[in-house]
């Protein structure tokens, strides 16, 4: 079995200082989580950005600080931005993540329209994934293929006959949202995709560790941190995403399966 890598998604656009005073919004306190969640075993910084005042931005500008900040910390880890922003931004704000120096290796493309909850509906049409792919493409960035359901996997796969998208494809099913987060699902989810595929795991709220427990099982990857859940346990408020992390090198020492450095990660991921 392929070792495990960890990604960090360390700040999200939703979750808020009410929600955790730990979760960051300068760029000091991006590089303070960022770091801590590298420390720990995590390959991979999937990464927001916020204003100072905790408003989400896609502005380029924004990353560019954010990414040459952390890189002094974390000199070889895979820094993802997303391209997902938050609701309500458009398509050419959202891809400004990218454009930035030097060319992002992976980043995160969200292959379908999302209920949120109450009335957010986080829209991809399929010329959004389209667009996305080609300029992914054209900019040699890896898309991690966002999922949040089974139908979601069949739109990624409408755009790969298309040609838009380098082989091995790689996916990262978001469970707990809009479809639920069993293991029934994540072997359903994972049992859906192309031969030679890798894909992440991330179980929103308190789906988190058992989501990531079989991930490390059926020999996925798991992707945690304050974007998908801000407790350690129940009650128990994790005050950094390292700690999120380094529960979830625990759990993969128990269950036996090593964790991927960055560099075994470029090699699994073909970055």
């Amino acid at each position: 079995m392929e070792k495990l890598i960890i990604t960090a998604a360390i700040c999200g656009a939703e979750v808020t200082k009410e929600n955790n005073p730990a979760v960051p919004y300068t760029i000091e306190e991006l590089v303070r989580e960022a770091k801590s969640a590298y420390d720990a075993g995590a390959s991979v910084i999937h990464l927001h950005v916020r204003w100072d005042d905790g408003t989400p931005t896609q502005d380029s500008g924004r990353f560019q600080e954010a990414v040459d900040a952390i890189r002094k910390v974390c000199p070889d880890a895979i820094i993802q931005p997303s391209t997902g922003g938050a609701v309500g931004m458009t398509d050419e704000e959202r891809l400004a993540s990218t454009d930035i120096i030097p060319t992002p290796e992976f980043a995160t493309l969200d292959c379908g329209t999302c209920n949120f909850g109450g009335d957010e509906v986080f829209v991809n049409t399929e010329n959004t994934i389209l667009h996305f792919a080609e300029v992914m493409q054209k900019r040699g960035i890896k898309p991690e293929l966002e999922v949040f359901d089974k139908g979601m996997i069949d739109a990624a796969l409408k755009v790969d006959k298309k040609g838009l998208l380098d082989h091995p494809l790689h996916f990262d099913f978001v469970l707990g949202v809009q479809m639920s987060a069993t293991l029934r699902d994540l072997v359903f989810m994972a049992g859906s995709l192309p031969p030679g595929s890798t894909w992440t795991a991330t179980g929103i709220g308190r789906n988190a560790f058992d989501i990531a427990a079989g991930a490390i099982i059926l020999g996925g990857h798991v992707r945690v941190g304050f974007e998908d859940s801000i407790y350690l346990e129940k009650g128990v408020l994790a005050k950094s995403n390292g700690e999120l992390v380094e529960k979830v090198v625990q759990l993969a020492k128990l269950l036996g399966r090593p964790v991927a450095t960055p560099a075994e990660a470029r090699q699994i991921l073909s970055l």
